[in-house]
């Protein structure tokens, strides 16, 4: 099949990226039917979410090493074509938990593969264009959307249409087949590669890029998804008494709120940086401690509309800090570190997942207004170990001025 013109080509990419980020998020709204329909303890709905994370984490080693050998393309097929068992073995299992299990770490597999080769591919594709600096936006924003689409049309599936635990699983197979029909007119960027030998893995930094991305992209990676888990995790547990009956319908909507007004920055994150100079990534951490310093009075006095006001605060800061972190993260590559760079950035960004967990673990020692000054106080930390490093990569990356010989 004939190629289209590489000037559009990414927009052939971004429905993959969109379904699977998508397949990554139809569960969430679930997880109160499976406790209150299907009976599985809060422990057990702690599983599931940490089996999804344990597909990832081999997804992002394997999937970028495996795309720089046989071909970007082949590889997110491969990705789509488990999202779309993901979802049919969930579909099939709402009752078995082994099931669940399988399911939802078959879907971590497939939303790793459209992270790392997708963001990849688009960026390609955006250079192609002549566009470089649009790859990481654009690539970002289709995740998003995904990811807020996948919730809100799940949510609303389970909700208000008939089989709850199956329809949102068969919507997003439906649009899966979608994607990868709409795939296969995308413009190649890497074709097959026999001399790249590293399948097993790749997840490394480059030695020339180690120093920049350790002083200034580390610090910030795992704020970039403890914003929205503090958003739509933490925020609505601590007013649940305030909305018994709505708590799924109250935590979609903050979900909702906050990847949505995510998306919306990240859209307009080419003009934001012009204006914030560079600052993007500091901006997003800044605004990050800001919601969790909100959610405090939400903890000590339960008051439902501060999480609502947090929801945007986050979701700019988690928008800001993807957008800056992965751009720079990109720069630093060649073109054959590009996808396993990718896959080091998504894997340290994936560790703010476990921040909700870690609050409710320490519940038990402090209460959780403490724990959120903390976690404020703890990404303040990192933004300004960020802003220090930033200053620094710009001082070494001066020329060094000739020293002129001094008469005696």
């Amino acid at each position: 099949m004939t190629d289209v013109s590489r000037t559009r080509s990414w927009l052939l990419v971004a429905p993959s990226l969109i379904v699977l980020g998508w397949g990554g998020n139809h569960f969430l709204p679930l997880m109160q039917h499976y406790r209150q329909v299907e009976g599985f303890s809060q422990v057990q709905v702690d599983i599931l979410l940490g089996t999804y994370v344990l597909g990832l984490v081999p997804g992002f080693a394997l999937s970028g090493a495996w795309s720089d050998r046989y071909g970007r393309r082949p590889v997110l097929i491969a990705g789509l074509v488990l999202g779309i068992l993901g979802s049919v073995v969930l579909a099939s299992s709402s009752s078995s938990f082994a099931g669940l299990c399988l399911g939802r770490f078959i879907c971590g597999l497939s939303v790793a593969a459209g992270m790392v080769v997708g963001t990849s591919w688009i960026k390609e594709l955006s250079i192609a264009e002549g566009r470089s600096s649009a790859g990481a936006r654009r690539a970002a924003g289709m995740l998003t959307i995904g990811f807020g689409g996948g919730a809100a049309i799940g949510g609303a599936l389970a909700q208000f249409g008939p089989w709850p635990a199956v329809l949102p699983y068969l919507v997003q197979i439906v649009a899966c087949v979608v994607a990868l029909i709409v795939l296969l007119r995308a413009s190649e960027t890497r074709p097959f590669d026999p001399d790249a030998k590293k399948l097993l893995g790749d997840l490394r930094i480059p030695r020339p890029a180690r120093p920049t991305f350790l002083r200034v992209i580390l610090p910030l990676a795992p704020w970039v998804f403890a914003a929205p888990a503090l958003s739509f995790a933490v925020g609505p547990s601590l007013v649940s008494d305030r909305i018994s009956g709505y708590a799924v319908g109250f935590a979609t909507l903050v979900m909702i709120i906050t990847l949505g007004v995510g998306w919306v920055t990240q859209f307009f994150s080419g003009h934001l940086a012009k204006y914030l100079r560079g600052r993007m990534g500091l901006v997003g951490g800044s605004l990050i401690t800001v919601g969790a310093l909100l959610l405090i009075p939400a903890a000590y006095a339960h008051q439902v509309w501060i999480v609502l006001v947090a929801a945007p605060v986050f979701g700019a800061g988690y928008g800001l800090a993807m957008v800056s972190g992965l751009a720079a993260t990109q720069a630093l590559a060649t073109p054959k570190d590009l996808a396993g760079i990718t896959a080091v950035y998504y894997s340290l960004t994936y560790v703010g997942f476990v921040l909700p967990a870690a609050l409710a673990a320490l519940t038990s020692f402090a209460p959780m207004w403490i724990l959120l000054g903390a976690t404020a106080v703890a990404c303040a930390l990192c933004t300004a170990i960020a802003a220090r490093g930033m200053r620094r990569s710009i001082v070494d990356a001066e020329p060094r001025r000739p020293q002129l010989n001094r008469q005696k």
